[in-house]
């Protein structure tokens, strides 16, 4: 057997591999074996976490029988931007656990002096390779950008909260003058995500990872360093609605007083907008007005799923669907940043949902994003006891593209370039 050991941390930084056991992933509530060709090295810029109060479930060399490794902690691996995760990591909680923090937990294991994780690169893009990144560069743009651009609070907010803080790839590539420039723009939102990573409550056991945007920014602030970037940027493309930031619909009117007074000055690179899609109306407007590309978050593609997670305000999930399908009617480019969960994700009854989503809507594209989320207080926030038969995460990707070719696999929201010939299909 070629299978990874399972690895256990010793709650001082160590991490150890156990060769008694096999490695195990986790699926829904179910502590699963791992097929052999669905393991991968651990790519560059992925992590090792411990995962306190909790140990790993394996499969016995000797016996073939699942049971727990106790000699530490359980282990998870993040895997890093354009991979997705196939299956969780599988361990047993104790009743004092701490509420994990809001990151995605992969499965990983020990084989051959190699750490891997059960995943996919679903991305061609290099764009937040780690690799790709220069500190230095990123200070001298920061330098450069914040003299350029004196008075302008969004640059102050992208150079000191998001690229020097909290180290968020596209605000640092935005500061090394390439690809996807963010333009945070609502301090508000209409929705009550559970796993939020800029705002939760105070009683709550997690933390938000980042704060969220304070102020309303003009479209002055926005058009100022939004143009130069579309002039001179390789692939460009700017988007608004970021993780540090509320819903961006929500401030409609000044983004597409901004996207009016961009396309006056440039016609290059593409404009785009993370968002909840909660408002369709507004998504007629802004593409009305020049808007080129949508990507709406979604835990599922079932209603009842989604209004769970989501609580949302004033909206609901037929909103959602009719601006992918506004988007589609003008000639954009419609995606979905779907959170997967290995279990529910790829339930049979979320990938019969999923199925009809993309018919209803044309959908362009899924980014198949890694939940950043503790897997039992998730389930267990959400009131979920039995997930449903599922099918594995690379056969619900294998099967929708067998159906869907022209749907689009990735991690990114495409350039303009991109879109007109997308150069990946899904390989499987």
């Amino acid at each position: 057997m070629n299978s990874p050991y399972i690895l256990y941390s010793d709650g001082k930084g160590n991490i150890f591999e156990d060769t008694t056991l096999y490695v195990t992933g986790r699926t829904g509530w179910e502590a699963v074996p791992i097929p052999e060709d669905e393991w991968i090295e651990l790519p560059d810029g992925g992590s090792l976490y411990e995962l306190p109060g909790r140990r790993g479930i394996g499969i016995d060399v000797a016996t073939g029988e699942m049971r727990l490794c106790e000699k530490g902690w359980a282990v998870a691996a993040f895997i890093p931007p354009a991979h997705t995760g196939l299956y969780i990591a599988a361990y047993e909680t104790a009743d004092d656990a701490p509420t994990l923090p809001l990151f995605c937990y992969t499965a990983a294991g020990w084989l051959n002096e190699k750490t891997y994780v059960p995943a996919v690169r679903i991305e061609r893009d290099i764009r937040q390779e780690n690799k790709g990144f220069d500190d230095a560069k990123v200070k001298e743009g920061v330098s450069h950008l914040l003299e350029a651009y004196p008075h302008n609070r969004l640059v102050k907010h992208l150079a000191d909260n998001c690229a020097l803080t909290y180290h968020c790839p596209a605000a640092r590539n935005y500061f090394m003058g390439r690809w996807e420039c963010p333009i945070p723009t609502s301090p508000a939102c209409n929705a009550n995500c559970i796993g939020c990573i800029s705002f939760q409550p105070e009683e709550e056991t997690i933390v938000s990872t980042q704060d969220r945007l304070q102020f309303k920014p003009s479209a002055a602030e926005i058009v100022e360093f939004t143009v130069p970037h579309l002039e001179t940027a390789p692939y460009p493309i700017v988007s608004f609605g970021q993780g540090c930031e509320g819903e961006p619909l929500l401030m409609w009117e000044t983004i597409r007083e901004a996207i009016t007074e961009i396309r006056k000055h440039t016609k290059k690179g593409s404009i785009n907008i993370n968002t909840n899609g909660s408002k369709p109306d507004a998504v007629e407007k802004l593409m009305q007005a020049g808007l080129n590309s949508i990507r709406v978050s979604t835990n599922s593609a079932r209603e009842e799923i989604y209004t769970k997670y989501y609580q949302p305000n004033n909206y609901q999930f037929a909103d959602i669907v009719e601006s992918l399908r506004v988007v589609r009617k003008h000639g954009g480019w419609a995606s979905i940043n779907y959170f997967v969960f290995p279990g529910m994700t790829d339930s049979v009854d979320e990938y019969e949902a999923l199925r009809e989503l993309i018919k209803s809507t044309d959908l362009s594209m899924i980014q198949w994003r890694n939940f950043n989320i503790d897997p039992d207080w998730y389930l267990g926030k959400m009131n979920i006891g039995d997930t449903g038969e599922y099918l594995g995460m690379r056969q619900l990707m294998v099967l929708l593209h067998e159906e869907f070719p022209k749907v689009k696999f990735g991690y990114f929201n495409p350039p303009s370039e991109r879109m007109v010939n997308y150069d990946k299909d899904f390989a499987h």
